[in-house]
């Protein structure tokens, strides 16, 4: 079992913290002494989450606070609300997500919804945080890909799936190779300004959690699981495994900038953390950047000046 370093006196942002990888990751965050704020979009189970917490750590320091990465406007008032609240921010973990829903579904500003939800609302999330992780003398900021990423292909004149037929796995995989391309570009973009800001990404191998489960079942009376989670013969772990890369990108010392990890077992599913390897996609530069401009278009939001 990984062991997060010390991080007292240190405040974390985690997306989607009230299950999985997440829910794990604020966990193990706040035992090692950060100041957590599990943001959820579901009050109540985030609310159960934070309680789980305290009883398993009664000395430690969370809180719950709402945000809906489909709606810009959620983003953008949980964001100005930490920034009213919070002197600066440490690190944020844009884990939240959601995979192959059965038939393409919008977010509430029209996009796709696992474009808008696994890449356009972090994305818009990230830039808004950034002044506040910027007042930090350490930031980093963890973005949670996928193995999927691997077969994903970014179609910029159709990042929507308007004009092509919609593909619950392709869009999944579109959506994850782009979170992959959001850390890197990120991290050229810190270098290239001087920031102290470190940013990279990870992914869960085949981690067993709702993730599987929530996003297929949408629009359906009964629980469905996704193609990507029926695989027979591939090993898989549980979320105590499937967060340690994540936490790993978001608090060792010898995490890279830059940096991609994931288990280093079997099939890259499962096991140790270790670097994980980048297909030419994954190291597009171009692609990346062009992504990175359309999507500030869409969300209305840009990197601080």
């Amino acid at each position: 079992m990984y062991a997060v370093p010390d991080q007292t006196g240190r405040t974390f942002v985690v997306t989607g913290a009230n299950s999985g990888t997440g829910r794990e990751a604020a966990e193990r965050l706040a035992a090692a002494g950060a100041h957590v704020v599990l943001a959820v979009r579901n009050a109540e189970k985030g609310d159960k989450a934070l309680a789980e917490i305290l009883a398993a750590h009664p000395d430690a320091s969370a809180e719950v606070r709402i945000v809906d990465l489909a709606s810009l406007a959620s983003v953008q008032a949980f964001a100005d609300a930490l920034g009213r609240d919070l002197p600066h921010l440490d690190a944020l973990l844009n884990n939240a997500g959601v995979m192959a829903p059965p038939t393409r579904f919008e977010t509430e500003d029209g996009f796709e919804l696992q474009m808008g939800s696994n890449y356009l609302g972090p994305f818009a999330l990230t830039n808004r945080l950034l002044p506040l992780l910027l007042e930090s003398p350490t930031p980093r900021v963890t973005t949670m890909s996928s193995g999927m990423a691997n077969v994903g292909r970014i179609r910029i004149d159709d990042l929507q799936w308007t004009r092509r037929r919609y593909s619950p796995t392709r869009s999944y995989a579109q959506s994850k190779l782009a979170d992959l391309l959001l850390a890197r570009h990120l991290s050229r973009v810190s270098a290239q300004r001087g920031w102290p800001l470190m940013s990279n990404a990870a992914h869960p191998g085949f981690t067993r959690t709702n993730l599987q489960t929530a996003g297929a079942s949408l629009g359906r009376e009964t629980t469905h699981r996704s193609p990507i989670g029926r695989l027979p013969f591939v090993p898989s772990q549980l979320p105590p495994e499937g967060a340690e890369p994540m936490l790993f990108a978001a608090t060792d010392p010898l995490a890279a900038e830059g940096g991609y990890y994931g288990p280093s077992g079997r099939f890259g599913m499962v096991g140790p953390t270790g670097p994980a390897s980048l297909n030419r996609r994954m190291r597009d530069d171009d692609t990346a950047a062009r992504l990175w401009a359309v999507a500030q278009d869409l969300t209305g939001t840009a990197l601080p000046a």
